[in-house]
């Protein structure tokens, strides 16, 4: 195992030579993201007011055919979605356990609380298969059409699956299913800006997707996220909201209800439009990396996760199924001791304090990914061969 091991961190020095640490994934910057940034600081417009931020959502906008409200954080974008979806004290939202803390947090946020469900081995996200049977045998539409809880009569208010690692989910039968009854639909495509079902961007499948730029995404903006919306009219309460709900007037502060200091400063937009002109670049070199770990691990116990079909993914975060537990932890004890950086998959969300007690599915997928699973190194090496 130790010589399989060797072989493992020697191709993924070869894929980034000439470092002595190698990150799970690093943001690459160039001259432009430096004089951006540095104009917007001689403009001294760095707040939620500026030219870059008009520019990063406009563009966005035009990327993702869906009008896009840039904001905060991925986690205010997924809060912000839920609230414009009339999610609320005592709802139910049906998510994914295998997921990063945020999305179950921002769910809590409006006090509403998760349905956990199982995910897929092939997707890595929410199982519509599972999703179809609990809707199936633990729910009622009442006469409103309404969809309820048979115990608790909470209502359904809507569902947020997560596009894990950049990995497509089966988006097109779970809205199918949100469309059926009557639950609205916000994907949690934080990790998924350049992956795509069927030619469509994911995060446009919904009312509302969201997007994260923090500093290990596939771009980043330093601190950021996006709301997707699907129409105009949504895009426009989201930006109102999220910019304190201020009345438009040349004076007077006025806010007629409760809003969210949530709007993305013109400091961390100018970094956003710089990083968005070479998101293409980015996500070639990505799919060149990924295309050689595919390959290197195709007779290997370790076995690559490949994106579902009819899909493309953007390799966020590339990661191997190992043989066993024991493997698993082998391997990350072993790239650690040599400098390279790997992780496990999240702690599954019905293991934290907060969501012990909530309802859960049977979660064999899920637990089979925490005992097998390891993300692999995956920064875009631009300007860098990588053949």
């Amino acid at each position: 195992m130790s010589a399989q091991l060797s072989s493992i961190i020697d191709f993924i020095r070869g894929l980034y030579p000439n470092k002595d640490f190698i990150a799970l994934h690093e943001p690459s910057f160039s001259q432009l993201e430096k004089d951006l940034v540095l104009r917007t600081i001689e403009s001294t417009f760095v707040s939620s007011v500026g030219e870059y931020v008009d520019e990063f959502e406009h563009k966005l906008s035009e990327r993702l055919a869906a009008p896009v409200i840039v904001v905060n954080s991925g986690t205010s974008a997924l809060h912000m979605a839920l609230v414009l979806s009339g999610v609320g004290r005592d709802d139910k939202v049906i998510t994914q356990a295998l997921t990063f803390v945020a999305t179950c947090n921002a769910i809590a946020y409006c006090g509403a609380e998760p349905v956990l469900l199982d995910v897929d081995l092939g997707t890595l996200g929410l199982s519509a298969d599972v999703m179809a049977d609990y809707l199936a045998n633990h729910t009622y539409q009442d006469e409103s059409g309404v969809c309820r809880d048979n115990t608790d009569h909470k209502a359904i208010r809507a569902c947020v699956p997560m596009h894990t690692f950049g990995l497509s989910c089966d988006i097109v039968k779970i809205a199918a299913l949100c469309e059926q009854y009557h639950i609205e639909l916000i994907e949690d495509a934080a990790e998924a800006l350049g992956s795509s079902s069927g030619q469509k961007p994911l995060g446009t499948f919904g009312r509302f997707g969201v997007l994260s730029f923090n500093g290990n995404k596939t771009i980043t903006t330093g601190a950021g996220g996006a709301i997707i919306c699907r129409t105009a009219e949504d895009a426009k309460r989201a930006k109102f909201l999220t910019t304190t709900a201020k009345q438009a007037d040349a004076f007077e502060y006025y806010h007629p209800e409760l809003g969210y200091n949530y709007r993305m400063p013109n400091l961390n937009a100018a970094l956003g439009v710089a990083q968005l002109a070479k998101l293409d670049d980015i996500l070639a070199s990505k799919q060149a990396i990924a295309q050689q770990y595919q390959h290197f691990f195709k007779d290997s116990e370790f076995k690559f996760i490949s994106a579902p079909a009819n899909t493309v993914a953007n390799n966020w975060l590339n990661a191997v199924l190992a043989p066993s537990k024991e493997a698993k932890q082998g391997l990350l004890e072993f790239a650690k001791q040599h400098n390279v950086m790997m992780r496990p998959a999240w702690q599954p969300m019905y293991r934290l304090p907060m969501y012990q007690d909530v309802y859960q599915s049977k979660m064999a997928n899920t637990e089979y990914l925490i005992d097998h699973l390891v993300n692999l190194p995956s920064s875009a090496q631009l300007g860098v061969p990588t053949c």
